[in-house]
């Protein structure tokens, strides 16, 4: 009879096993949204964290957003933006280091208080998400009950973090391409609906562009779904000719 593994092995195999599969979501080519949300879940499990939570950083306001968390508390989930140096997550923004705080219900540098308190949550490890040195936002672990993390938790919620950002990364890359490519075949589109009605209606290609943008504004519909209609009649037309 095979000898049983013990309980510690079988846990380190499952932590191995999350962090592959936060590697995996690298180049899984998922949509943001949902990369996230696999992100925290993944976070939450592996760290047997009440609250997981991942925020992004709006480099523009310099302020960092909740945009993903597996809690169901809609306090927590509608929390004010922080503000870099702000609050345990803002310092680690700005400062690039982890931070953990036995109890954030004692600790003034937390800001929400009334939340930590509703929800009953107690200590909190909260690490940076970093690419080649540039912070893009934050992973927070929440638990329930006063916790010392041990350095093996930090290093592993730390690997979580460089493969979530890397695969952050990427997914924003790809939208950054999805939204060129959009944009350049809209313009295309807009462009050939403009010389057909031009010429059909014997006006000046300016003038079709500003009537193809009436039109979607009166409709309420985008440009590109305007062009299309008027190529697609353009197509039936010369089909029944």
């Amino acid at each position: 009879m095979p000898k049983k593994k013990p309980e510690k092995y079988n846990i380190y195999i499952k932590q191995i096993e999350a962090i592959a599969k936060v590697a995996n979501l690298i180049t899984s080519g998922v949509y943001l949204e949902e990369l996230l949300r696999l992100i925290v879940n993944v976070t939450a499990e592996i760290m047997n964290s009440k609250i997981s939570s991942l925020m992004l950083l709006d480099p523009e306001k310099k302020e960092l957003v909740v945009r993903a968390t597996q809690s169901i508390s809609e306090a927590y989930n509608k929390k004010p933006n922080l503000k870099l140096g702000e609050g345990i997550a803002g310092r680690v923004a700005q400062e690039k280091k982890a931070i953990v705080v036995f109890d954030i219900k004692e600790d003034a540098r937390y800001l929400n208080q009334d939340i930590a308190r509703k929800e009953k949550l107690c200590s909190l490890a909260s690490v940076p998400l970093a690419v080649k040195g540039r912070i893009i936002g934050v992973l927070n672990c929440y638990t329930s009950k006063k916790h010392e993390f041990s350095k093996y938790e930090l290093d592993l919620l730390t690997a979580l973090a460089n493969q979530a950002a890397l695969a952050i990364e990427n997914a924003e890359l790809d939208l950054r391409v999805r939204s060129a490519e959009e944009a350049l075949t809209t313009r295309k589109l807009v462009e050939r609906a403009k010389e057909i009605l031009a010429q059909e209606a014997n006006i000046l290609p300016s003038e079709a562009y500003r009537l193809i943008q009436k039109q979607s504004m009166d409709a309420r519909k985008s440009m590109r779904e305007v062009a299309e209609a008027i190529i697609l009649a353009k197509d039936i037309r010369s089909k029944r000719a």
